[in-house]
């Protein structure tokens, strides 16, 4: 079993990136473009604030305060979102799927050194709501109705990931039970020295699981060619 304050370290920051993620989706239900896409988002959003929930179950069962559990990570999701503002309803959906996605991916890989309950717990939390295949499609669909859009959005998701590992990064160093777990999982198994080489190659890895997501929305190409084209 890891230990308890790296249990909560995740657990907290986890709470408050799924609160933040019901507000988000919130958002963008109001921006949406037809009311289909609207309640589509709101369901999402609601099925957020679940996942939420259940993790602020899990850590006052843990005897933790949820609040001051998710307290410490207030500042540094905050400021991410603003650094990663979108300028409009493409760009939100992006975010969200690119941004988002490679935040869980970090989640579940150090959910891998939690006891069976909790791993369960957290990917029953991550497992995709459906935002997937809605991003992919109305993504794809204005690409395909405006192919400058798509050079626009392969830029703005390659801003995106270097922001989100650079903020995991900044979060793991400022939190020493988080980065003890975190290097657990990036070694496979919990402890292990080298902590900040370990942590580095799980990151690098994390990398593939993007490129498959720029493959899936189509922007794949986009992404490599040079900003200054």
């Amino acid at each position: 079993m890891a230990s308890t304050d790296g249990v909560l370290d995740l657990l907290g920051l986890l709470a408050y990136a799924e609160l933040v993620a019901f507000f988000r989706l919130s958002e963008d239900a109001a921006l949406a473009p037809s009311l289909s896409d609207k309640a589509a988002l709101a369901e999402m959003a609601v099925a957020e604030f679940g996942h939420f929930q259940l993790l602020r179950g899990q850590i006052g069962q843990l005897g933790a305060a949820p609040e001051q559990a998710m307290l410490p990570f207030v500042g540094p999701l905050d400021a991410f979102h603003a650094r990663t503002a979108p300028s409009d309803w493409l760009e939100g959906l992006v975010k969200a799927y690119v941004g988002d996605g490679i935040a869980a991916d970090f989640y579940r890989a150090i959910a891998e050194v939690l006891d069976p309950q909790l791993r369960r717990l957290v990917l029953d939390v991550l497992a995709d709501t459906g935002h997937a295949d809605f991003v992919i499609s109305r993504v794809r669909a204005a690409t395909e109705a405006d192919p400058a859009v798509a050079g626009r959005l392969a830029l703005w998701a390659r801003r995106l990931v270097g922001e989100a590992l650079a903020q995991a990064h900044r979060v793991a160093a400022e939190r020493a039970p988080l980065a003890r777990l975190l290097a657990g999982a990036a070694s496979g198994r919990e402890g292990g020295g080298g902590e900040q080489g370990e942590i580095g190659r799980m990151f690098a890895r994390l990398t593939d699981a993007h490129d498959a997501r720029m493959t899936a929305l189509g922007l794949a190409d986009w992404e490599r060619v040079p900003e200054s084209e």
